[in-house]
């Protein structure tokens, strides 16, 4: 059975569930809008807010609510973890690595592992609502957990920044 990815079945998927899963206790198991926790600006390399749903009690991947203000972008970065992106609210498009596609509300983004990328809000007048979650504390608990952030610059520059560290 593929996990994910063309050969995928949700009927395989279904049938390899157990009924023996015991009942969960971790709590909270909601968290309000006004609970999530703005990260400082100065955590984030870039013009976008980050609001983390921190005490959610997931254990192997972190939810954020992103906001890219009107005519911004988030920076230049890669990581080791997988990331998806719901677009709550705006329109854009990201640059992975060297392909760009265009999205709007509704669509879902996806970032896979050590990909330059960067995302844009193609408004000038309404920001970009992001529901992000990635798998960065699954990383963490492995011990292999790596981010890198160029900053406010195109992928080529990315990579020749980066590149001159590893000669």
């Amino acid at each position: 059975m593929a996990e994910s990815g063309p050969g995928f079945r949700m009927a395989d998927f279904l049938g390899a569930l157990s009924a023996t899963v015991p009942v969960g206790g971790a709590r909270p198991i909601v968290v309000r809008a006004a609970e999530l926790e703005t990260l400082p600006a100065g955590q984030v390399p870039n013009p976008t807010t980050l609001s983390i749903a921190g005490t959610l009690p997931t254990t192997t991947f972190e939810i954020f609510r992103q906001t890219i203000p009107p005519g911004e972008s988030s920076d230049m970065q890669r990581h080791h973890h997988e990331t998806v992106h719901f677009v709550i609210s705006g329109e854009g498009h990201s640059e992975v690595e060297d392909d760009t596609a265009t999205w709007a509300a509704g669509d879902f983004v996806y970032t896979p592992p050590w990909t330059w990328h960067r995302h844009w809000n193609d408004s000038a007048e309404h920001p970009v609502e992001f529901l992000t979650i990635e798998n960065s504390r699954l990383l963490g608990l492995l011990g292999v957990g790596r981010r890198q952030s160029a900053g406010l610059v195109t992928v080529a520059q990315a990579r020749a920044m980066f590149d001159e560290e590893t000669r």
